[in-house]
């Protein structure tokens, strides 16, 4: 692998801006204020910010490029490396691709769930960003029980979701717009979901002992939990007594804080906050950032988002840049147990962003470089002379 020096830009060290210089090589941080030495690769970073990589936790526009309408399916393979090129072109380099594996049939069914995790696991050495596998394990979906059990024991689930959906799908169904667009995407016709529905909600009873059979396979596994869109201080409360331990954006404040009072990392969409409030008009995350109720932002249906929420948050005056650079980076790596990564310090993985910060809120990527390596570079120009290796030397002797 090619060692590469940055040179002089103005990097995130700590909770500090310090200009240096950074010498990676192989996959990791190697020095910093580092020189180029026998640097193949130098970039120049002079009037740049120098950022460790985003982590997204939770992301899941790949839908879109699976399913970019209603009913038009693209293959998994073609569909996950252009997110791969998406999620890298946004500073995100470990990401987890938050799939849905609901009672539904199509594009959040059992069995794209399953495609979905073997297409990663086949297609891993050619991504990019360092791609995971996080399932989000709708709770009535009771038949996928024993499937999802094997996945967990075997490893191959990265971080592991709790999604109750349910109330709110019944409830669309009395609205027309979001009725047809949840059949729309199952494939099946009204009166086939209706019945699909009925017979989900039926099992209700059934719907306790199997998420405390999930969790304690996730436990034993060693599998990072989350339970999403709490409700309640009581529901995050039991969920984690069963080890779910990230809260996904929690509804409202009396269910952040209770997260919060008991060291719960707690997630928010970065969309919510670059576009100033929620979707769904519940909590504003900006709101919960100034409370200090948010450890993490992920980019949730946008990729773009993580990067433009932290510059954002900064020019609001809700947070320095530094503190919010840690929502998108040191955060989301604190909560699913990434040590080595999110932080700008030797020996780190060597994932680190070129982002030059001179208009405001519209940061723009140049390079990227993930894992030890450039995978992204807008700018050719800042391409150095690179030094010479030890054969050039002895030829041009």
């Amino acid at each position: 692998m090619t060692d590469i020096i940055l040179e002089g830009g103005r990097a995130l060290i700590g909770t500090e801006f310090v200009e240096t210089s950074l010498l990676v090589s192989g996959a990791e941080i190697a020095q910093l204020d580092g020189s180029r030495g026998r640097a193949r690769l130098a970039i120049d970073a002079r009037d740049l910010l120098v950022l460790p990589g985003i982590v997204d936790l939770h992301g899941d526009a790949f839908e879109r490029q699976m399913m970019p309408r209603a009913g038009v399916d693209f293959p998994i393979d073609v569909a996950l490396a252009d997110s791969d090129r998406q999620a890298i072109s946004n500073g995100i380099t470990t990401v987890f691709h938050a799939t849905t594996c609901s009672w539904e049939p199509g594009l959040r069914s059992a069995d794209n769930a399953r495609g979905l995790m073997e297409a990663i696991e086949r297609q891993r050495p050619q991504f990019a960003a360092d791609t995971r596998f996080h399932l989000r394990h709708e709770t009535y979906n009771l038949d996928a029980e024993p499937e999802i059990s094997r996945w967990l024991a075997e490893g191959r689930v990265d971080l592991f979701a709790f999604n109750d959906h349910m109330d709110g799908t019944v409830a669309d169904m009395a609205k027309p717009r979001k009725r047809n667009r949840m059949v729309e995407r199952t494939g099946l016709s009204s009166e086939a979901f209706d019945r699909l529905v009925e017979r989900v909600v039926s099992r209700a009873d059934e719907v306790p002992a199997s998420v405390s059979r999930l969790a304690a396979v996730a436990r034993a596994a060693e599998v990072r939990m989350l339970s999403h869109d709490d409700a309640t201080p009581a529901m995050r409360r039991e969920f984690r007594e069963l080890g779910a331990d990230i809260a996904e954006f929690p509804i409202n404040e009396e269910t952040a804080k209770a997260a919060a009072e008991d060291g719960d990392a707690i997630v928010y969409g970065a969309p919510n906050v670059v576009r100033g409030g929620s979707h769904t008009g519940w909590t504003k995350a900006s709101d919960m950032i100034a409370k200090g109720l948010c450890s993490v932002l992920a980019s949730d249906y946008y990729y773009p988002a993580q990067l433009l929420a932290a510059f954002r948050l900064a020019a609001d005056g809700v947070l320095p840049l530094a503190r919010a650079w840690d929502l998108v980076s040191a955060g989301p790596a604190r909560a699913t147990g990434l040590a080595d990564r999110g932080m700008l310090a030797q020996g780190r993985r060597a994932d680190i962003l070129l982002v030059d910060a001179s208009a405001k809120l519209r940061p723009r990527l140049i390079a990227v470089v993930s894992g030890g390596r450039l995978v992204h570079l807008t700018d050719a120009a800042r391409l150095l002379t690179a030094a010479a290796s030890p054969r050039e030397a002895v030829v041009a002797a």
